[in-house]
């Protein structure tokens, strides 16, 4: 008599990704793939993760203890983000649940738009489009819409992790600038020396920056890490992009500051409480807003995808995963 194969792990897919990652999960295992355009809603996502071994997230699935209390049989979360800050790291490491993210492949891909962010932010790119698309450009002037520069001005870096130090590469080397960064632990001195950089309080790189950037990881602790004081200390002639996460800037105390002149401008790319955007910021002139896309080039996405996935199949197939947050978890498997 024949036996029957083992059966093999199954996973969700808690957000639709490209279907030859899709297809290369099939291969290693049973996988349920949620269809939806929109997020999924924890209700869903509960009903639907009775019996899985593994769940593959984006950035937004909040993977909490009370879902993890719900989903005993959980033993992987993989997420195709860098940041975690939707996950529960110490509750899963508690349940014996792996939890990976993606971090590297989408670090030049976020610097890039991080810097053309900033660059679309102080040069007044998007004003200027709208400007000329109402039909309101009709002659040239000395001050029309003059911004500022890039080349030669400070450059201040918030967060000195992989992109923020991508970032004050291209800003040292492509343009001159002076790189001034605040970070919770400074980078060697042979780390500073070759990107050109000077550690600095939080303060005083709000007060000398030109063109500040933000990609400090979001956590209760840098939960409005960035805001009414810190904004007030900022010259106004400045400018801010933030592409880290929703939450480290005070949305509500930027668009006032943006309202009243005490910073020249801002891009964002993310947001409190996103999708939603602050109504207070669709109301200023001199914000530059883009739907959380700085990793979405689709060579990008599709690396970030893959590592994902790699992490999944290793986890529930005996390998070892590339990526783990808590590869403690993995010593007592």
């Amino acid at each position: 008599m024949s036996s029957s194969p083992p059966a093999r792990p199954a996973i969700l897919l808690a957000r639709q990704v490209f279907p030859d990652t899709v297809a290369r999960l099939r291969q290693h295992l049973d996988v349920d793939a949620y269809e939806g355009h929109t997020p999924i809603r924890r209700d869903e996502l509960i009903a639907r993760l009775q019996g899985k071994a593994g769940v593959f997230v984006a950035g937004t699935e909040p993977i909490d203890a009370d879902l993890l209390q719900a989903c005993p049989s959980l033993k992987a979360v993989c997420s195709m983000a860098v940041g975690y800050n939707n996950i529960d790291v110490a509750a899963c490491t508690a349940r014996g649940v792996l939890v990976t993210n993606a971090p590297g492949v989408l670090t030049e891909t976020t610097a890039d738009f991080g810097f053309a962010l900033m660059m679309a932010t102080a040069r007044r790119i998007t004003e200027a489009e709208r400007f000329l698309r109402r039909g309101e450009w009709t002659h040239w002037s000395y001050d029309l819409m003059a911004g500022q520069d890039i080349h030669g001005a400070t450059l201040g870096v918030l967060g000195m992790g992989r992109i923020g130090q991508a970032i004050a590469r291209r800003g040292a080397l492509g343009f001159g600038m002076k790189v001034v960064y605040h970070n919770r632990s400074r980078l060697s001195e042979a780390d500073e020396a070759a990107l050109g950089a000077r550690w600095l309080p939080l303060p005083e790189l709000m007060a000398q920056a030109d063109h500040l950037v933000i990609v400090v990881p979001y956590s209760a602790a840098s939960h409005h890490l960035v805001g009414r004081e810190q904004l007030a200390l900022m010259k106004p002639t400045a400018t801010l992009t933030n592409i880290a996460r929703g939450g480290v800037v005070d949305d509500a105390a930027l668009a006032e500051a943006l309202k009243v002149g005490q910073l020249a401008a801002a891009g964002l790319d993310v947001f409190e409480g996103e999708p939603q955007v602050h109504p207070a910021l669709l109301e200023v002139p001199n914000v530059v807003l883009t739907p959380h896309i700085a990793s979405a080039s689709l060579a990008t996405r599709r690396a970030m995808a893959e590592l994902a996935a790699d992490n999944l199949i290793a986890t529930l197939t005996g390998g070892q995963p590339l990526t783990p947050l808590n590869p403690e978890v993995l010593a007592t498997a």
